[in-house]
């Protein structure tokens, strides 16, 4: 069993959230005992089912300036399977949003479960061709959509300045962080990997583990993030745990999910943190990881995407 630590999220609005613990469970693995490191897992999806993992983080500033700015619409963008924007649509109606979303890809016949339930938030889906879908996601300076004064845009996944000032707050969920050497975490966009390295501490590595192909030939980080260039050197980017791309899977990796939840209780998707969890093994098997190491996990959420999955292949 799991050991826990539970931590009071205080900062999420009780408009959203009335209670809500995340735990820090140490995950354990006979390739860690062998190497003599302890790992453990910040179950950042226990914040909330839709607005889980590092979503809320992520928002939490835009939908202040949302506020500020006496909008009442948010708009983003994102895929059929966005976890983002979900999380966008089941935030805005306690807060008075209404939301819309511009859609990567033409109007399916059927919706997948992510955008029927964004849609059952009241947000209005609005699908574009990938042409249009990456020109109308770079047609809106400062966060602003000039075709509506009364929209706020947000852009893909929560990711940029605002999105990381979010990030940098996860560190908080630990107590006694200066214990840990080093903290892993899934990347997409890279927001939330440069929230955890501008408040983590000088001594600590941060691994990032990209979930897109084709990321080994740039660095994909955008360095302006970075409160402090000299961060740079803290963090490792680990190419090539991506299995073979965004939402690509096999069924060793599926095994490898459904074994995890066995041994550890802690669920993970595969699109984002089945694929970290993998490369932690895959790494301490090669001594990435020095002895006495102590590794944190940053679980960041997405467990929804699962949905996707066919039922029965996931044993949770």
């Amino acid at each position: 069993m799991p050991e826990q630590l539970s931590i009071p999220v205080s900062d999420i609005s009780p408009s959203l959230v009335s209670r809500c613990l995340v735990s820090i469970d140490k995950w354990s693995h006979a390739i860690f005992n062998k190497q003599d490191i302890e790992v453990y897992v910040l179950r950042l999806d226990k914040i909330h089912p839709e607005i889980s993992g590092n979503k809320w983080f992520k928002l939490k500033y835009h939908l202040e300036k949302a506020k500020a700015r006496n909008k009442t619409k948010l708009i983003s963008f994102g895929g059929p399977y966005s976890n983002h924007l979900l999380a966008v649509a089941a935030s805005a109606g306690s807060l008075g949003f209404s939301t819309a979303a511009y859609i990567r890809g033409e109007r399916p016949a059927i919706f997948s479960k992510t955008l029927r339930d964004a849609e059952e938030h009241g947000m209005e889906l609005r699908f574009l061709s990938r042409a249009q879908y990456n020109g109308k996601k770079n047609a809106f300076p400062d966060n602003e959509d000039l075709h509506d004064p009364d929209g706020y845009v947000i852009p893909e996944g929560g990711a940029d300045q605002t999105g990381v000032q979010g990030a940098e707050e996860i560190l908080r969920m630990v107590s006694q962080i200066e214990e840990y050497t080093h903290i892993c975490v899934a990347m997409g966009t890279g927001c939330t990997l440069a929230g955890i390295a501008n408040s983590a501490g000088e001594h600590q590595k941060i691994i990032g583990i990209p979930v897109l192909k084709g990321t080994s030939g740039f660095q994909p980080l955008n360095g302006s993030w970075l409160a402090d260039p000299a961060r740079l050197g803290n963090i490792e980017v680990i190419h090539g745990d991506h299995w073979g791309g965004y939402a690509k899977k096999s069924p060793l990796l599926i095994d490898f999910m459904n074994q995890v939840y066995q041994d550890s209780g802690v669920p993970t998707d595969f699109i984002y943190t089945g694929k970290l969890f993998f490369s932690i093994v895959r790494m301490a098997g090669i001594h990435a990881f020095l002895p006495g190491s102590k590794v944190l996990v940053i679980h960041s959420g997405g467990l929804q995407g699962n949905r996707s999955l066919m039922p029965g292949l996931l044993q949770y």
